[in-house]
């Protein structure tokens, strides 16, 4: 589900990606406990430094993008529906990557 999702996403976002790696995991860990909130609404997290805090050389290991599948499916009733949340978590999680904040993001409606 989450290769379809990403395979929807628009080329012109997806080239400013540069060492991101995206990973999926069952359940946010004990490290994420207090963002996680009580409906297990956490359905992935961005780690690493947004572009635009960056200096010239970079980091040397790749950022990370952790998408769960467990929140996830527990919130969405199908699979499409399913596939919609994580395109909608991918974008919102890469908006991290690129910089933007939680009101950028909820203000494109990737919130």
């Amino acid at each position: 589900m989450v290769r379809r999702a990403y395979g929807e996403l628009p080329d012109s976002l997806l080239r400013h990606l540069r060492n991101v790696d995206i990973v999926v995991e069952d359940w946010p860990g004990p490290d994420e406990a207090d963002l996680v909130g009580e409906h297990n609404s956490l359905f992935g997290l961005y780690h690493g430094w947004p572009l635009t805090e960056r200096d010239s050389i970079g980091p040397a290991l790749p950022d990370r993008i952790l998408i769960y599948r467990g929140p996830i499916l527990q919130a969405c009733e199908s699979r499409d529906e399913a596939v919609r949340e994580i395109r909608i978590t991918l974008w919102h999680e890469i908006g991290h990557y690129l910089g933007m904040t939680e009101e950028d993001l909820h203000r494109l409606g990737y919130g």
